[in-house]
């Protein structure tokens, strides 16, 4: 007993040396995982009744459980949540692997290719769905802003961000405005804005320039105007964060996620996203790799999924997030260092673009 308790570990040394025996088996074969097979595979020289007992121990502590119809065991999140944090033995990447990112992510493409190549590489290297988030303006400064009339009191709006990232958005106005006005609307945004945050012209347009609308003559105010349009007040939580997600049917030959229903209800909260933009603005706050098993996501459409995520940074921060949805049943040491490498690389392939 004084063996199974020495360290600050909740479990002694033969307890996590059967409990990452039965994860990494469970992982591997997707069945229950019986006493002869741990006798078998972790080297100890263990009666069936002793590894029985240790079992009804992890069990106790919740991190196994039995299946109704199986005698073997299977781990539960807390399982894997301590195999992830105390027994994972993470591996670098095979080299081939390796080269295949920095190739695949070393073309000079416009920031959207990047992403989109980033995450259809998630998808293939794991067999799950990959997601990667546009890059975040939010930290950008304003390089130059320029507008092109449209029909029906509509404005397409050309945003330029640190020299490089490129946005348009098309504005829908209260009333027609000339070729001439807008580009004199151009011009003092420009000069009132460049070199700014999002933030920082958001600010100015609360604090100052609106509160003084009265007294500017009309050229500005038309300005201020197409400004608070193109500028609105930014909303709480993810803003207006995108993703882009590749692989999704690759869940569909889990066993563990392939009910209909459950597919279904995964599916939707996909196509909504709000859910999964909260978890990602959440990593994109944190550093370097982030491992949400099940409920640990907070949403019950995730509770049979982790999440593996990485935020991806440019010069001046993290500007976006990468990761991988599957089953809790995934390959924690291969995945985890796939993630990681990703997201370095294209942090690295966005900034070189500059």
């Amino acid at each position: 007993m004084s063996q199974e308790s020495r360290d600050d570990s909740p479990l002694g040394e033969r307890a996590q040396q059967l409990l990452r025996v039965l994860v990494e088996s469970y992982i591997r074969d997707g069945q229950p995982v019986g006493s002869r097979s741990l006798s078998r595979d972790s080297g100890l020289n263990l009666s069936s009744a002793t590894i029985r007992n240790v079992m009804a121990d992890l069990e106790v502590g919740g991190f196994v459980t039995s299946p109704h119809t199986s005698a073997g065991r299977v781990p539960t999140p807390k399982g894997y949540r301590f195999f992830v944090d105390t027994l994972l033995r993470v591996q670098p990447l095979q080299e081939a692997a390796a080269a295949d990112i920095r190739r695949r992510l070393g073309r000079n493409d416009d920031s959207r290719t990047l992403v989109s190549a980033a995450s259809q590489l998630l998808s293939s290297l794991t067999q799950m769905a990959g997601l990667v988030t546009l890059p975040s303006t939010q930290a950008a400064s304003l390089t130059q802003i320029e507008f092109l009339p449209l029909s029906d009191n509509r404005v397409l709006a050309i945003l330029v961000f640190d020299d490089r990232e490129v946005q348009n958005r098309i504005l829908q106005l209260e009333r027609p405005y000339p070729a001439e006005e807008l580009r004199r609307a151009a011009t003092v945004l420009n000069e009132q804005f460049c070199g700014r945050t999002l933030d920082q012209v958001r600010q100015a347009l609360l604090d100052e320039l609106s509160v003084t609308r009265e007294r500017l003559n009309q050229g500005m105010a038309g300005a201020i105007s197409v400004a608070q349009q193109l500028f609105p007040e930014a909303q709480p939580g993810a803003g207006g964060m995108e993703y882009v997600m590749a692989g999704e049917t690759n869940l569909m030959g889990f066993a563990e996620l392939s009910s209909v229903e459950k597919l279904k209800r995964l599916f939707e909260a996909f196509n909504e996203k709000r859910d999964l933009l909260n978890l990602l603005d959440l990593s994109l706050k944190g550093e370097g790799v982030q491992i949400f098993i099940g409920q640990e996501s907070g949403y019950q459409i995730l509770d049979d999924c982790s999440v593996i995520t990485a935020p991806y940074s440019s010069d001046s921060g993290a500007v976006g997030v990468i990761g991988v949805i599957g089953p809790t049943r995934m390959d924690y040491e291969r995945v985890i260092p796939v993630v990681d490498l990703t997201a370095r690389l294209l942090g690295s392939a966005l900034n070189s673009r500059r």
